[in-house]
């Protein structure tokens, strides 16, 4: 007999703080309202200060991971992505943030991997150089089957 695969909820109203690894945005949440400790939860597509209700997909003991199911108010840095299949395709995570944010939020993460997980002490990091072309270089699909 298969396990009860245990119902997760749906968290509304949560705000985005953070743009994490993979173009992963994230919110900190009270998982229970007993407990005070919050926990990190992670949704793709998302941009630092969308509000959003939120489906849970999967929860650990740390962290969960969810998706937007109701965007109830956009974030002043959201823009329209150019292309189509945005969310879609799997190339480009980023195309709903302006490119000088994403610019900024890439090199945050890399800044946050040395200094936060391999403790390396840095000197002042010189802003991200961007690219002239911003539109139409990518060459990486995903297509799951």
């Amino acid at each position: 007999m298969a396990r009860k695969k245990k119902e997760l909820p749906l968290l509304q109203g949560v705000e985005i703080t953070g743009i994490a690894a993979e173009g992963r945005a994230l919110a900190r949440i009270q998982w229970r309202p007993e407990d005070e400790s919050r926990i990190v939860l992670f949704v793709p597509y998302a941009s630092v200060g969308d509000v959003a209700d939120i489906q849970v997909d999967r929860k650990k003991h740390s962290f969960a991971e969810g998706h937007i199911v109701r965007l109830v108010k956009p974030s002043s840095a959201r823009v329209e992505p150019r292309c189509g299949h945005f969310g879609l395709c799997g190339g480009c995570k980023w195309q709903h943030l302006p490119y000088d944010e994403q610019l900024r939020w890439k090199q945050q993460q890399v800044v946050d991997a040395l200094e936060r997980i391999a403790k390396v002490e840095l000197p002042e990091v010189s802003p991200i150089i961007g690219s002239r072309q911003i539109w139409e270089y990518r060459n990486k699909m995903e297509y799951t089957f």
